[in-house]
């Protein structure tokens, strides 16, 4: 097969273990860079160009899309869609697991366990959202934020006040979420492939840090999950419409409850843990996936 990886660095942990499986397995790999890629988007014969060449003949693309290029990314891998080429994450659900309300919203309305959230745009609302959310501390989080950047821990009413006025008078939206304490600073990342959990692991937070992303000092162990902790993973990655999925969940007492549903997750972090090749098993998916034309957003919006 010949596969399309769209990456910012190809040198990234995850980037090179992907090109390694790849070739491995006897494919051959291009890794372009997302923001270099244009597109003629044309009645009929729509074309992505990359260096003055058009991009043609691939079987299949692999979308590592950062959040901080989500809308062109998404943008390119519309286009490739158009064109009839098979993506491993579609654009529509990267979109939609990018965007941290609506993916919540959607996830309540399947009747995921999430933490109590609650979302307003007038800070004179800041009373009733933190009555709604409940208790002390909470935790206040950017719509825009990503491995924990953007995430405040408020130890008190007051200071939770202070903080959503803050993000608010520099005109940010913001979550407010309820403080799972019984977590104990740690979370669960599963790696769905397939509609199959292939590798778990337990992050645990830096001395003093609530926060448990493995970029902030946080370190990562073995763990053995439950049924409901491997299902709830499984329905979250389809609620997205995501093949491919980090999903991120704590334990709380009223059972797992989910953070985060990542569409490019890291495998450095997983694949040093578990010492399970997750970049082989995403590439057997594409091989048993990948079909001319078989992309669901093919033409849509």
């Amino acid at each position: 097969m010949r596969l399309l990886m769209l990456a910012r660095n190809a040198s990234l942990y995850s980037h090179r273990r992907l090109v390694e499986a790849a070739e491995a397995r006897g494919h051959e790999i291009d890794v372009l860079d997302t923001l270099r890629i244009y597109m003629n988007i044309t009645s009929l014969r729509p074309e992505a160009r990359h260096n003055g060449r058009s991009l043609e003949g691939y079987d299949a693309v692999i979308p590592r899309i950062g959040a901080s290029i989500t809308s062109y990314g998404t943008a390119v891998v519309r286009q490739f869609e158009m064109m009839g080429v098979w993506s491993v994450n579609e654009s529509v659900a990267i979109g939609r697991s990018r965007d941290k309300l609506r993916s919540l919203q959607l996830l309540s309305r399947a009747g995921i366990g999430l933490p109590v959230t609650a979302f307003a745009h007038e800070t004179r609302m800041t009373d009733d959202v933190l009555d709604i959310v409940g208790g002390e501390p909470v935790v206040i989080k950017l719509l825009e934020g990503t491995q924990g950047v953007g995430v405040v821990l408020a130890e008190t009413r007051r200071s939770a006040k202070s903080v959503i006025e803050a993000f608010r008078g520099a005109k940010v939206d913001i979550l407010v979420q309820e403080f799972i304490k019984e977590a104990g600073g740690s979370d669960i990342r599963m790696i769905v492939v397939g509609g199959k959990v292939i590798a778990a692991m337990k992050r645990q937070g830096g001395d003093g840090d609530f926060r448990s992303n493995l970029h902030r000092g946080g370190s990562a162990s073995k763990v053995r999950i439950t049924p409901e902790e491997r299902s709830t993973a499984i329905r979250a990655a389809k609620v997205m419409g995501l093949n491919v999925a980090g999903v991120d969940i704590l334990r709380s007492n009223h059972g797992p409850v989910v953070m985060e549903v990542n569409s490019s997750p890291g495998l450095e972090g997983i694949e040093e843990t578990t010492g399970f090749d997750v970049a082989d098993a995403i590439i057997e998916f594409v091989e048993k996936n990948a079909t001319p034309g078989k992309t669901k957003t093919k033409g849509k919006g």
